[in-house]
């Protein structure tokens, strides 16, 4: 890989989303990124938010262009990406191969536009795996298209929805309730549904059964 992949909603929905961080994270020390992607966002965030450590993961293909992003910034708050894949892993790993649950949890976990793509199944393992990456006091945000009561919020999900099915039947938007219910089984409640633009929303929850 000779250029680092870019992604230009990356760049549109950096500031509304770091808007929400700001608020969250202020008192927050170590965040766990799940689902990287190029890694815009992950040196985008760090370099706003430099009281954190921001730990970028994803699956191993996708991990060299993290790191070109990560070298290129050359933060002191930003490690080596780890490989995470829920749909086979239980929990993120070093090169070396540690569990992240062998040296310590995160009081932040941050992910964007990843639960379209997984299957269902998926985003079941990721918020199953919550509880054991996080301190008993984490918060979680989440960033991406939502539906609500089983509707379409806008013309253009529904017409998003269409296109993820047809590149792969298994994605699609998911809906607020079903997701919700997910959390509160992990052990966190919900303190704020944030809209944002693109008929996108940030929704925060923090863990409260530690």
């Amino acid at each position: 890989m000779s250029e680092k992949p870019f992604s230009p909603s990356c760049d549109r929905n950096r500031d509304p989303i770091l808007s929400v961080l700001r608020k969250y994270f202020a008192d927050r020390r170590n965040v766990l990124e799940i689902g990287s992607g190029t890694g815009q966002h992950a040196a985008y965030f760090a370099e706003a938010l430099p009281w954190l450590v921001w730990q970028a993961s994803d699956r191993e293909e996708n991990l060299p262009g993290i790191r070109m992003w990560l070298d290129k910034a050359a933060l002191p708050n930003t490690p080596a990406p780890l490989e995470f894949d829920v749909a086979t892993q239980p929990f993120p790993t070093s090169p070396a191969g540690i569990s992240v649950t062998e040296a310590a949890r995160f009081d932040a976990l941050f992910s964007a536009n990843t639960l379209h793509i997984m299957s269902w199944p998926e985003v079941e393992k990721f918020f199953t795996a919550l509880p054991a990456l996080t301190t008993a006091d984490a918060k979680l945000v989440i960033y991406g298209p939502f539906n609500y009561d089983g509707q379409f919020t806008s013309a253009s999900n529904a017409a998003f929805d269409r296109t993820l099915k047809l590149r792969v039947p298994h994605m699609g938007i998911r809906d607020f309730a079903d997701v919700g219910r997910l959390a509160r089984a992990a052990g966190f409640v919900l303190l704020e549904d944030v809209a944002m633009p693109a008929n996108n929303r940030c929704l925060v929850w923090q863990r409260a059964n530690g």
